[in-house]
């Protein structure tokens, strides 16, 4: 398909647009988590696991809170990927013009970023690496300058 049949997004429009994505899929890892947990462990509780629990070497209390806190994880682990789907149903169109915007931010942040192999874990750590904090283009505005602070202060 030709490019100018896409609409194209303009930066705020993007970092609105990413900023609910990302709203969606914390809200949905939220609840998957609950979901998860909840059903990991009714499952627990009705299911004949004595099998299991005379090999693992604890308590059976701690060992089905353990595995509880699992399915608990792994909803959560579920979460973004729901929240994303749920995302693009409700906003139809979007889906091809953050594609195209997203690998031009993430091309921007990777050619604008720091050296990390001269930091230090201490004092001296990156700043937001991976830009996951920018939400804006001001944010982003602002990341540039701290990315030039780092490179400055390293240097001298």
């Amino acid at each position: 398909a030709p490019e100018s049949s896409t609409p194209t997004l303009d930066w705020n429009s993007f970092f609105t647009l990413r900023k609910t994505r990302r709203r969606f899929q914390l809200g949905s890892s939220i609840l998957t988590m609950a979901i998860g947990g909840t059903a990991g462990a009714i499952l627990l509780v009705n299911m004949d696991m004595e099998w299991l629990l005379t090999k693992v070497p604890m308590d059976p209390f701690f060992a089905l809170g353990i595995m509880t806190l699992g399915f608990a994880g792994l909803g959560w682990l579920a979460g973004p990927s729901l929240g994303s789907a749920l995302f693009y149903t409700f906003k139809r169109g979007v889906k091809k013009p953050m594609a195209i915007k997203e690998s031009e931010f993430f091309a921007r942040i990777k050619k604008n970023r720091v050296d990390p192999s001269n930091s230090s874990l201490s004092g001296n750590a990156v700043p937001d690496f991976y830009g996951e904090k920018i939400s804006s283009v001001a944010g982003y505005r602002q990341w540039l300058k701290d990315q030039r602070a780092f490179n400055k202060k390293r240097t001298s």
